[in-house]
């Protein structure tokens, strides 16, 4: 699936003021994830949060880790401007602008790499999942949620019913995301899946909340002029018609995986997972020991 990334950055930094407001899920979410910090067999020393938006679940890494060096990275400059309420003076954490698909990371730099529903936004999976093992040590941890397929599936089937252009996202599948992990040499990777239902008056509500944590339509295919009035009440009909219990319900698929980096030696593959390369460092690690 094709985005627009300028639309998806523009989208995160207008909503960045009023996010940590509307991101209830969100940050449900990302609550659950931090428990994960458990699993960790020792004190990670550098922590990578992809995609930290306002940095809430920075600050709370921070919080648990206090000793470790704790990066927030965004793609959004208006989530980090936002994020740097959250880097109080008394736990600090460092702000960085990329690109999960290309992180601004030297090779075996991070401990720890934990990402909260970002994933979803990000169009070339290979190119994340080869970053996120470029950028581990041998045998860190790498946590992450996602959205999956049946996220938003009443909007979806809504839209379907008023015209045929794309306006919902196709959300992530867990057997494609556990592939991709499996074909970069991840070990020990787990994965399961929490479904969520929001409830609202009307579909209005629905549709504002998603503008207001810039979650708005930002794929490459869709209509590039107004939605028409028609088009949008049928819609709006199409969605009344899901209601239950006299609520409009929204529904929310959430996939949490882990998985750990391999040990030294193991071949770093390219982003589609058949070229394998190594790094440079390594190499010349290993030339040092007199390796070969």
């Amino acid at each position: 699936m094709s985005f627009d990334r300028q639309r998806v950055r523009a989208a995160f930094s207008r909503a960045a003021s009023g996010y940590e407001q509307t991101a209830v899920l969100q940050r449900q979410v990302g609550d659950l994830l931090l428990e994960r910090l458990a699993l960790l067999e020792s004190v990670p020393q550098r922590v990578l949060d992809v995609g930290a938006g306002t940095g809430r679940l920075t600050a709370r890494i921070k919080k648990r880790l206090p000793r470790s060096e704790v990066i927030a990275l965004d793609l959004a400059m208006g989530m980090l401007r936002q994020a740097k309420a959250n880097a109080g003076w008394w736990r600090p954490f460092r702000r960085v602008a990329g690109d999960a698909q290309a992180l601004p990371f030297a090779d075996g730099s991070m401990d720890l790499l934990i990402s909260n529903l970002c994933l979803q936004w990000c169009p070339d999976l290979g190119a994340i999942w080869h970053e996120f093992r470029r950028v581990l040590k041998p045998g860190g941890w790498l946590l992450f949620t996602s959205f999956g397929p049946d996220t938003l599936k009443e909007l979806r089937a809504a839209w379907h019913a008023a015209d045929e252009r794309p306006h919902v996202h196709v959300f992530l599948d867990m057997h494609d995301v556990g592939d991709g992990v499996l074909a970069q040499g991840f070990v020990n990777p787990m994965f399961d899946t929490e479904r969520y239902t929001l409830e609202y008056t009307e579909v209005g509500e629905v549709m504002r909340e998603l503008k207001a944590i810039g979650a708005g339509n930002a794929l490459s295919a869709r209509s590039r002029g107004l939605t028409g009035k028609s088009a949008y009440a049928r819609m709006l009909a199409a969605y009344e018609a899901q209601r239950r219990g006299g609520r409009i319900p929204a529904s929310y698929e959430v996939i949490f995986g882990q998985a750990r980096a391999p040990e030294a030696g193991a071949p770093l593959r390219g982003p589609k997972g058949d070229v394998a390369s190594f790094s440079v460092e390594a190499m010349r690690a290993r030339l040092r020991r007199g390796g070969g």
